[in-house]
């Protein structure tokens, strides 16, 4: 699914109306439907609803969803910040439609005592009236708005933040530039929902708009004129990859075989937790090759887990002779996936160790943590020409990598990963809020699943198996796995958060809820795609 700019979703409505001959009025009856229906689905006990509409077309859209919403038998009042007259286009349509055919009072507001008054009478404001309102509309301004707020409109916000009642954004929560990628953003509207139209604006993914869900509804703009813009994707709309059930003939060999190379004195766990990862997430076969010293705890963590002791240095770490020769022939036979890092130091030989894989084999590739490192100053030997390649760093390892700091690579996260991603033909990972995954022809993937109790360590560790599980079930779709990968290991995480507190998740309770994440659908049964929350 892409992610669009407010011009690109500005330039999908004409072509719309223009090239496919689809009516803007009917864009907006779909729009403002879709806004009652995921009301009703969210907010099933409220029966009296306030509609606040501006008076352009995220207004009519308000306006589309009021009248459906009466048609319902919901009680609703439209607080509309301007006067009837002066609201034009398909949203004076939807007006008229609304007073033809409901008895929905419009009450027309244009200054602040008047919308102080309105608020007080319809029960919004409790100190003035005992009627209180179950839900409020926010259907001010839309996507193609420009902060800051001004006038009545914030005017109107300053009122809303006052309230209890819960609010569902209409587009964007007003006041919230769709253009940004800031995580927060001051000045707009408190949102506990925000249903949006046709495909999620850079803001829908970037930014935290509401501690509540985003949905993107479809309303009938063909994929055709969607405009190609920059290739930014969302990473949930790879997901469908791993939703078809396997065949009844299936085997273990059709679904790879994983090699995890990892380990050192005292890091048992993460080449563990990575094998695991990879065995719940369906790879056929998994096998874990860590020192021989650690042979009897990594074994330990599953009986479906094949481990291959390697000789090990002084230092407890992976030694050089395991990849020479003959050696490093009978470790990778009949492996399909390789993954690299988890657990494995900058120890003794460790780094050569994961710079000879990387050079004497053509095997799907995963790299991460100290698997990275062993490319600080040497990140050019990082080519994945003719191959797969994948890496997945946190900010810190990134810089290192790219020779920059930390705030450095924060700063501009979309163009280095895409820059780093297309100049070393692989595919990167740049994990942290909203990880990316940048691919070698220059398309990137926001992914908007995962929570603040994924901020432990082993997490990564979890997602190397995860991806390299995919990579090696889905070999001729390397784009779609890796973005998968990322997804459900951050749904898995949000599962997670919904039985136990953040505080107390640990990394491997995210590998007991991919049977969650696996079988969770993004489209829900009304059509809505779930950009971020869980339904």
């Amino acid at each position: 699914m892409r992610v669009l700019t407010a011009a690109e979703m500005g330039q999908t409505d004409r072509r719309t109306a223009e090239e496919f001959g689809i009516p803007l009025g009917v864009l907006m009856e779909a729009a403002g439907a879709a806004v009652a229906t995921f009301a009703k689905r969210q907010y099933p006990e409220a029966r009296r609803v306030v509609a606040l509409c501006g008076k352009g077309n995220n207004g009519g859209d308000g306006v589309v969803a009021a009248r459906r919403l009466a048609e319902d038998g919901v009680e609703v009042n439209v607080v509309l910040l301007g006067k009837v007259a002066d609201v034009k286009g398909e949203a004076a349509t939807a007006m008229a439609r609304l007073q033809e055919e409901t008895q929905v009072p419009v009450l027309e507001v244009e200054t602040e005592e008047e919308l102080k008054r309105v608020f007080g009478e319809i029960g919004l404001m409790e100190n003035v009236s005992d009627l209180k309102a179950d839900l409020l509309l926010d259907a001010v301004v839309g996507t193609g708005f420009k902060a800051p707020l001004r006038g009545l409109p914030e005017a109107a916000r300053v009122l809303v933040d006052q309230l209890a009642v819960p609010v569902v954004s209409v587009d964007v929560p007003s006041g919230w530039d769709a253009d940004s990628t800031e995580q927060t953003v001051a000045g707009a509207y408190r949102s506990s929902g925000v249903v949006t139209f046709t495909a999620p604006k850079l803001a829908h993914v970037f930014g935290y708009m509401t501690p509540g869900p985003v949905i993107v509804a479809e309303i009938g703009s063909p994929d055709a004129a969607i405009p190609a813009g920059d290739g930014l994707s969302w990473t949930g709309g790879s997901k469908s990859v791993a939703e078809k059930p396997r065949g009844v003939d299936a085997n273990k060999g059709r679904f790879g075989h994983v090699l995890i190379v990892g380990g050192s004195d005292g890091t048992a766990g993460a080449p563990a937790m990575s094998s695991l990862a990879a065995l719940r997430t369906g790879a056929g076969l998994v096998t874990a090759g860590v020192p021989r010293s650690l042979f009897p705890l990594v074994a330990a963590v599953a009986p479906e887990l094949m481990v291959k002791p390697l000789e090990e240095g002084p230092e407890g770490s992976v030694a050089f002779a395991n990849v020479q020769g003959q050696r490093l022939e009978e470790l990778l036979k009949r492996m399909t996936v390789l993954a690299v890092g988890p657990g494995l130091s900058q120890r003794g030989e460790a780094g050569a160790v994961v710079r000879e894989l990387l050079a004497k084999t053509t095997l799907p590739m995963v790299i991460d943590a100290d698997g990275l490192n062993a490319f600080d100053s040497n990140s050019v030997l990082l080519d994945g020409s003719g191959r797969t390649l994948v890496l997945t760093p946190h900010p810190g390892e990134m810089a290192r990598l790219a020779g920059l700091t930390v705030k450095e690579v924060e700063a501009d996260r979309i163009g280095l990963a895409r820059r780093f991603a297309t100049e070393h033909k692989l595919t990167l990972v740049l994990k942290g809020w909203r990880t990316l995954v940048a691919h070698p022809d220059g398309r990137i993937a926001v992914n908007t699943t995962g929570n603040p109790a994924m901020a432990k360590g082993g997490s990564g560790d979890i997602l190397t198996g995860i991806v390299a599980a995919m990579l090696a079930q889905y070999p001729d779709d390397v784009a779609r796995a890796v973005e998968t990968a990322v997804y459900l290991h951050g749904l898995a995480a949000d599962f997670a958060v919904r039985s136990m507190d953040e505080h107390t998740i640990l990394a491997t309770d995210t590998v007991a809820h991919l049977s969650d994440a696996f079988r969770y659908r993004v489209r829900d049964e009304d059509g809505l795609h779930w950009i971020c929350g869980l339904r």
